[in-house]
């Protein structure tokens, strides 16, 4: 989900996933200036979600107080649900977390809420597995292409 520079890597498009912001379900809105969320759970710092985050603050004018760092979706949710913060992740996270009751969704804005999942690989290294899973890709309709832009993957 982050844009690699085109050397050393040949890459393909693989998936698209919607992004949400989920905080607990008692918490209001996420937009308030009055009441902006004070903290941020994300994975550590070069994380595109959680530059995406970072971002997000920062276009409302602020800033989290306070950054949360977890190794797992499910740790962030469990954080989330118990109502230390918000976090940003793909939807798709969301089905299988047995507390989702505990949860509120925020859906963001057209030009924020997607993020293009690449696969990629040292050039001229391309192998068997490799090949297979472009094939599998393409057979789920994600399309080859033998490039993606950078501006695609931002």
């Amino acid at each position: 989900a982050e844009p690699l520079a085109d050397a050393p890597f040949e890459k393909q498009a693989a998936f698209r996933e919607e992004l949400v912001i989920v905080s607990a379900a008692s918490r209001g809105s996420i937009e308030d200036r009055s009441d902006m969320p004070k903290t941020m759970i994300a994975f550590e710092h070069g994380c595109p979600h959680r530059r995406r985050l970072e971002e997000w603050y920062a276009r409302r004018g602020f800033m989290a107080e306070q950054i949360v760092e977890l190794g797992s979706y499910h740790a962030m949710l469990g954080c989330v649900a118990a109502g230390m913060g918000i976090a940003l992740m793909p939807k798709s996270v969301l089905k299988g977390f047995p507390e989702s009751g505990r949860l509120q969704v925020h859906e963001l804005p057209s030009d924020e809420d997607s993020a293009l999942t690449v696969l990629f690989w040292r050039k001229g290294a391309g192998s068997p597995n490799v090949q297979a899973l472009r094939e599998l890709l393409a057979e789920q309709g994600s399309p080859i292409p033998s490039k993606v832009s950078a501006a695609a993957t931002a």
